[in-house]
């Protein structure tokens, strides 16, 4: 397991920092990637009470709408995948991350893949990996950064940085 954090602040520029944000989720997908027996008093007598995924689906769908998302948040801020510096997306799968960055024509140096080293940490994926790539030097100021998710809901969300 994993967590991580982040701090933000006021900034007065208005080409740093956070630049645009997209958020998405369809709940009639949730049969998807779901746990069916769940609540504060589930019922270990009834089915449904382990996690369930409809994988070859969740793969397509992770793909399509974290595609989407990704332009979709890069527009907002007036930019195009040809400014992206790195893509950091949720480190679910491999293939994954890498059909995302294929649908945006990324080079595989502009994506950053740690999933080998920790696993799948649901929400600290993102953070754990922003934090190694800063460590490792990936990151740099003035850096634009695409930060995608994808989860359970099923829901998505991209978010476009400029790194200060």
């Amino acid at each position: 397991d994993g967590a991580g954090a982040a701090v933000f602040s006021a900034h007065q520029a208005d080409k740093e920092g956070v630049l645009s944000a997209k958020l998405g989720g369809d709940g009639n997908l949730t049969d998807l990637l779901e746990l069916a027996n769940s609540g504060i008093r589930p019922n270990p007598n009834v089915p449904g009470r382990y996690i369930t995924m409809q994988g070859n689906e969740v793969f397509k769908q992770a793909v399509r709408n974290m595609s989407e998302c990704a332009v979709c948040a890069l527009d907002r801020a007036g930019l195009t995948p040809h400014d992206v510096s790195l893509l950091i997306a949720h480190q679910a799968n491999t293939r994954i991350i890498e059909a995302v960055a294929k649908r945006l024509d990324l080079p595989s140096e502009k994506v950053f893949i740690n999933i080998a080293d920790y696993g799948n940490t649901s929400a600290a994926t993102i953070p754990i990996a922003l934090c190694e790539a800063l460590e490792q030097g990936r990151v740099k100021k003035d850096d634009v950064l695409v930060l995608v998710a994808f989860g359970a809901g099923l829901t998505w969300g991209a978010l476009t940085l400029r790194w200060a």
